[in-house]
């Protein structure tokens, strides 16, 4: 086969690696003669790839015992009304971030269950940039913000000091680069923008943080303390996602964990940007402080050119790189498992372009 070079915002690339490992699984998982995709969830072999999945989060994190890891099916998206269910008082109100599509779609769940005060917002300037200067005091329930805009291309680069709980749909950059995840209450992540492939969500929460709204007779299955007390099993998990996403992570963790992939990552997008910035045929749709890590999204000043550009890229063997519809231009996704050599290909077709 052909190996492409995968630009694609997601599902993502994973290191060849966990194919190799997934297939194998699929085809005889642990030896016992039969596949990971018949198991019984409940069984002692996909047990222990859950108790695993979850303690490598936190080892990765390096969280403690105060916060809980969960796998969940139905996307990042679920979450935008899981994170108000679980955390928004009865008459209370929450404070949102908006700095792109996902960060809206968050809002507009979140208000059907009470008070949303958006306290900065890019949406005017089309998300080109990062609302600052903004605070956020206790008489929010919470402060939800999405740390890394993958349509637009850009990444928060610091966080507020809030006084209320702090909540982050880390979807597409989790893993790239290193933080102090304690000063988050809860994360929430699609598995796969960085992770794994799609099909399950990864949650981390302090627990101490739950049962506090005032809402009686919640929905189970939206309940974060249900979840927690059945260990990610209170349903059936989604087996084949969840086990992907440990091969993933424990690739991370063997590979130097998250501040080698965040050199790594660093690399890859200067790589990028500096032909971007020294080539008069393209630029960025965003300021350059707030410039992700992770998505480059760019368009070709010169029309004319496109044609041209677009042959010679797919003729290279690129995947992926077409940008957002409701942006256009291209999109260029830079997750973990990219190699740089895949970043070198892409500048030199670039550097073609006369």
């Amino acid at each position: 086969m052909n190996k492409k070079h995968n630009f694609s915002a997601g599902p993502c690339i994973l290191p060849q690696e966990v194919f190799e490992k997934s297939a194998q699984a699929i085809l005889d998982f642990n030896g016992i003669g039969l596949s990971l995709l018949e198991i019984s969830h409940r069984s002692k072999d996909f047990v222990a790839v859950m108790d695993e999945a979850r303690a490598i989060v936190k080892r990765l994190m390096n969280l403690g015992d105060d916060y809980e890891v969960l796998y969940l099916g139905s996307g990042a998206s679920m979450q935008f009304a899981m994170v108000p269910y679980n955390l928004m008082k009865v008459g209370g109100k929450a404070a949102y971030l908006d700095t792109g599509t996902w960060a809206a779609g968050a809002i507009k769940e979140a208000k059907k269950l009470g008070t949303v005060d958006v306290v900065g917002s890019s949406k005017d300037e089309n998300y080109s940039f990062i609302p600052k200067g903004y605070t956020v005091g206790s008489e929010y329930d919470y402060f939800h913000c999405t740390s890394n805009n993958t349509i637009y291309g850009t990444q928060m680069k610091s966080f507020p000091e809030v006084d209320t709980l702090m909540v982050c749909d880390m979807s597409s950059d989790i893993f790239s680069r290193q933080l102090d995840f304690s000063k988050f209450d809860l994360i929430y992540a699609g598995a796969q923008k960085n992770m794994g492939p799609a099909g399950v969500t990864l949650v981390v929460i302090k627990k101490e943080i739950l049962g506090k709204t005032g809402r009686e007779n919640m929905l189970s299955m939206l309940d974060y303390s249900q979840h927690i007390s059945k260990e990610s099993m209170y349903n059936t998990p989604p087996v084949f996602p969840i086990y992907a996403s440990l091969l993933t992570l424990q690739y991370l963790e063997n590979n130097g964990g998250i501040a080698a992939a965040e050199q790594r990552n660093e690399a890859k997008a200067k790589l990028l940007y500096d032909e971007i910035d020294s080539n008069p045929l393209f630029e960025t749709f965003c300021v350059k402080e707030d410039r992700s890590l992770m998505n480059v999204s760019f368009k070709i000043t010169d029309e004319s050119k496109k044609e041209e550009f677009d042959y010679a890229w797919k003729a290279a063997g690129i995947s992926g790189l077409n940008g957002h519809r409701s942006l256009g231009g291209y999109r260029a996704s830079l997750y973990n498992a990219l190699p740089i050599e895949s970043v070198q290909v892409l500048v030199d077709v670039m550097k073609s372009i006369k």
